[in-house]
């Protein structure tokens, strides 16, 4: 899949938005490794707020999701909304108490091109360790002062670009049973929820990443993490795409629900760069004749 070039850069963006020391960075520690890195994505037209208020009207409100800011890092289903349109949130982040996302900002053309430039430039470095880039994905993350993103997972490869304010993601261990048990992936794959139970003993195997304007954090396939913004709001850019490796994983998941079901007590899936096929052609297999959903 070759990507366009990117729409609308100026010229101030006409150099790579990852320098050579970044790219060798990121090959360094790429699928498995959480680490910060440098970006020159530090401001752009599309990112400001009164373009993002812009996105986020135009889009699907299924492509939109936001609420209250001042949440713990554990939390019991989704949390409340304060009550503002999603463009009053945007515009107004600063006192809005508020934490939103952006999803799939590729469905705008603008959008897709920037997402794709960016992704351009690693895909080399993706595709030397974990085969062909799949699913290119964009999310926009636009949070007040003090927010909390509440801890959880996700299932794409993703580098998260902090464009204005300054986080602190907190990572920890993927595929780690003690900080999201097997069963929490195997509900999720099969459509439950990606929010995780926690408790302050998780932090013994923390792994603290704070980011500014310039610095991005890489964050591995499933691994969970909460994120604390900083006392001045937050525009976070994050550029995720999938995997061979990735969908095994996932599908693999998928089959050991079905076992755990049926009485089994099913081994885990294994880390990159071990192979999870088996399973994952298994449980394709039933997919296509309809046994799953």
């Amino acid at each position: 899949m070759n990507a366009p070039r990117a729409i609308d850069f100026d010229s101030a963006h006409a150099l790579p938005v990852f320098d050579d020391a970044a790219r060798l960075q990121f090959s360094e520690f790429y699928p498995e490794t959480p680490h910060v890195l440098k970006h020159g994505l530090a401001s752009h037209p599309l990112l400001e707020l009164g373009s993002l208020a812009s996105l986020a009207e135009r889009i699907p409100e299924s492509s939109i999701e936001y609420n209250r800011g001042d949440l713990p890092v554990g939390i019991d289903g989704k949390p409340g909304s304060t009550g503002l349109s999603i463009g009053e949130t945007i515009r107004a982040i600063h006192r809005a108490n508020s934490w939103a996302v952006l999803k799939n900002i590729e469905q705008d053309e603008r959008y897709r091109g920037l997402l794709l430039s960016l992704l351009d430039e690693i895909r080399p470095q993706i595709e030397a360790k974990t085969g062909a880039m799949l699913r290119p994905q964009g999310f926009i993350f636009i949070s007040s002062p003090n927010a909390v993103t509440p801890y959880h997972f996700d299932p794409e490869h993703n580098i998260l670009l902090q464009i204005t304010g300054s986080k602190i993601m907190t990572q920890f261990p993927a595929g780690d049973p003690q900080f999201a048990p097997d069963e929490v992936h195997e509900t999720y794959h099969s459509g439950g929820a990606r929010e995780l139970s926690w408790n302050d003993e998780l932090m013994q195997g923390a792994c603290e990443c704070p980011i500014g304007p310039g610095e991005a954090v890489f964050v591995p396939v499933m691994a969970p993490h909460f994120v604390k913004v900083g006392p001045e709001s937050s525009i976070s850019l994050s550029i995720t795409w999938r995997s061979d490796w990735s969908f095994a994983e996932a599908d693999a998941r998928g089959f050991n629900r079905i076992l755990r079901k049926a009485g089994f007590r099913p081994a885990r899936p294994g880390r990159w760069p071990a192979g999870n096929h088996p399973k994952a052609y298994a449980y394709r297999a039933l997919r296509k004749v309809g046994l799953v959903g």
